[in-house]
């Protein structure tokens, strides 16, 4: 930023005094313009060199390439469902959030909700209110001694099984992004969703909302839910099933449920707000004065540090210019692996090598191991995973990570193979066009562009097996899109990596480890 004149930095929505206070007090130029429209925010950003936004503004390519001046864009906030990062990523442009302004705040919330839950105390305050004394009615059930599951042990549910155990509640969770190790530190068994529900009193699940997570708790989980079992979700909308979950409570299957998000906000006509075992609030996880000024002040700092040129601690992304032009190109090959890598493991591996042979093994690919980081937490946090968060990340869950740079590659250019003592994948660039490839999973030869539905088998190497898995897809509707087959280097196994139009239901998975002749099966999403 030159020194000539002081930065304008746009403000679209309501930022914390002390946010605005933050911001002048560095020299900048504060132009609060709140409530503007898609026409009138194109016009507003020409000039800018900074915009601070929060989950209203609409921060899209178009008004990107409008701010020609942008430096940074800052979302007082966790999430960035409302910023197009990878064309800010294109254009330059620096995004930066608030990842742990509101974790506290969220994780009273979760708690507040579970009491509510166990006790019925809004149920017992309206009727009081309203002049009805109904003691008997209301009673509830106390939380020690009851096993809670967390869904989702990162910093929100963490914070909150640290307050369930002064509680005297047991702590269970299902986080395959941690690893024991870790959770042991914490007083927490870790096990596999099915077993948590099943052992679980309250449920609290603490996730992110992909593809993944979406329609998670849904009929299949409740079904194998222990019976009186109590669900609270602060997290994301949409991740619990909610026409399943009315259906479990009617059956009395669950007994009671505590949500403060939904799947669609305000949740006009669902026939949960009128059930009295379920306690709602309307999205107040981050709903306080608290929470909100640490947004503001956090967010200012990023956006003061970003126009300085220093070092950002919570940017989310990396502006174009610092990468160099043979790393570049990795940088989406180097996230889909670790994704991918994620996908092939249970549970999070106590050690990752990650190696860079050929040419590519000459240049600073310390970018290439974060964007793996990057993709390997991408499904498992509640906080956006960034370049400069993800070894954060990885140290908080236990995971040793390794690097390794090789000159020589035995069949390409340039390889990136991504190893724990489990799994392993490798991909590389193909074509004029640097297409991404996978050329290796777990020490099979395969060559496969990934994709956004993916199913990997490891069978015995004989005859019958691809069409023992077709007829399996094709039982289901789920259509093949593209098949690659590679035997074992060294043992008589063989591996089929196959790309499908939609993802691979879950009975159709249990179908499949059940035939003889199928060693795994995972499904592995780009």
């Amino acid at each position: 930023m030159s020194t000539s004149a002081p930065a304008r930095v746009l403000v679209t929505e309501k930022l914390a005094d002390r946010g605005l206070e933050v911001l002048a007090a560095a020299g900048c130029q504060v132009d609060v313009q709140l409530d503007l429209s898609a026409e009138a925010l194109l016009e507003a950003v020409v000039g800018a060199h900074g915009l601070v936004v929060r989950s209203a503004t609409e921060v899209t390519d178009e008004v990107l390439a409008a701010g020609t001046d942008l430096v940074v864009v800052g979302r007082a906030g966790i999430g960035l469902d409302n910023v197009d990062v990878e064309a800010a990523t294109r254009r330059g442009v620096m995004v930066v959030n608030a990842p742990e302004s509101n974790i506290l705040s969220a994780a009273e919330h979760a708690v507040g909700l579970m009491l509510a839950l166990a006790r019925n105390i809004p149920q017992a305050h309206a009727a009081l209110v309203a002049g009805r004394w109904e003691r008997s009615k209301w009673e509830g059930v106390e939380l020690h001694g009851k096993t809670l599951g967390v869904v989702g042990l990162g910093r929100i549910g963490a914070l909150v099984a640290q307050r369930a155990q002064a509680f005297g509640m047991r702590l269970c969770a299902y986080d395959p992004y941690v690893a024991p190790e870790r959770a042991r530190t914490m007083g927490v068994e870790l096990m596999a969703l099915d077993e948590l529900v099943a052992q679980a009193d309250f449920l609290t699940i603490h996730l992110p909302k992909t593809a993944e997570t979406r329609g998670l708790v849904g009929r299949d989980l409740l079904a194998k839910a222990r019976a009186g079992l109590r669900i609270v979700n602060a997290a994301r909308g949409g991740i619990v099933d909610e026409d399943a979950l009315a259906d479990a409570l009617e059956s009395g299957q669950v007994a009671g449920a505590a949500l403060d998000v939904f799947a669609v906000e305000p949740p006009t006509g669902s026939p949960l707000l009128a059930r009295r075992d379920v306690v709602v609030t309307p999205h107040l996880g981050a709903s306080t004065a608290e929470a909100q000024d640490k947004a503001g002040v956090t967010i200012a700092e990023q956006v003061v540090l970003a126009l300085a040129g220093e070092f950002v601690p919570f940017a989310v992304n990396v502006a174009a210019a610092e990468v160099s032009e043979t790393v570049k190109p990795f940088l989406g090959l180097a996230e889909v692996l670790g994704r991918s890598f994620a996908c092939l493991h249970d549970t999070l591996p106590s050690r990752v090598e990650i190696e860079y042979q050929g040419a590519l093994s000459s240049s600073n690919v310390s970018i290439l191991t974060l964007a793996v980081l990057k993709g390997l937490f991408a499904a498992g946090t509640e906080e956006p995973v960034s370049y400069v968060n993800a070894p954060q990340l990885a140290a908080e869950r236990g995971l040793e990570v390794r690097e390794i740079s090789t000159a020589t590659s035995r069949d390409f250019v340039n390889l990136v193979t991504v190893r724990s003592e489990r799994h392993s994948v490798a991909g590389t660039l193909a074509g004029a066009n640097d297409e991404p490839r996978f050329v290796m999973v777990d020490d099979h030869d395969v060559e496969v562009p990934p994709a956004e539905h993916m199913l990997v088998v490891r069978n015995d190497d004989r005859p019958g097996m691809i069409g023992v898995v077709g007829q399996a897809l094709g039982d289901a509707g789920v259509s093949i899109s593209s098949m690659a087959v590679g035997p074992s280097r060294t043992a008589s196994t063989a591996l089929m990596v196959l790309s499908t139009a939609t993802s691979t239901p879950d009975d159709v998975l249990v179908r499949l480890r059940g035939t003889d002749g199928i060693l795994a099966v995972h499904r592995v999403g780009s």
